[in-house]
């Protein structure tokens, strides 16, 4: 079976004609769990991989969160203080399971997009090592900017 090559979020760009975000109601309902109809296919890619992919996750896992949260507060018996107690001690909890699924999350996301499973990741590390290359250049040449200046100072 032949090993797909990682499509990365530019190219995905470009082959779709460009990233279309979703309007507000669109953004809610893939926020909860829905998905989106083909043409946001890129920027479900861009969404899960971008360089602040985990508080994306987050805010999407709060907005999730946020109508049990609502139901508590709103619908249970007691004293506010206790129902919002509850209510935060709920989302802290959520918040920690979230954090700990959230690799297999946005992958899910992505498989219902109608990408490989693995992409995101792939394209996240594919993305991690051209930020590692590209640190390694700049400090490189910082590194000779130093030496050269040392060698001037030292008269070599």
């Amino acid at each position: 079976m032949p090993i797909e090559e990682p499509v990365t979020t530019d190219q995905t760009a470009r082959a779709d004609g460009g990233l279309h975000r979703p309007g507000v109601l669109r953004w809610l309902w893939y926020a909860l769990g829905g998905g989106l109809p083909g043409r946001h296919r890129a920027w479900v890619l861009h969404d899960t991989t971008t360089g602040n992919w985990g508080v994306r996750h987050v805010l999407r896992a709060v907005v999730q969160m946020s109508v049990p949260i609502a139901l508590v507060l709103l619908f249970v018996p007691g004293p506010f203080w206790i129902r919002g107690m509850a209510a935060l001690g709920g989302l802290a909890l959520g918040l920690i399971f979230s954090v700990a699924y959230m690799t297999e999350t946005t992958e899910h996301r992505v498989k219902k997009a109608g990408y490989p499973v693995g992409t995101a990741q792939a394209v996240r590390d594919e993305a991690q090592r051209a930020r590692s290359a590209e640190r390694t250049v700049k400090l490189r040449a910082a590194a000779a900017k130093r030496a050269a200046r040392y060698r001037e100072r030292q008269g070599r």
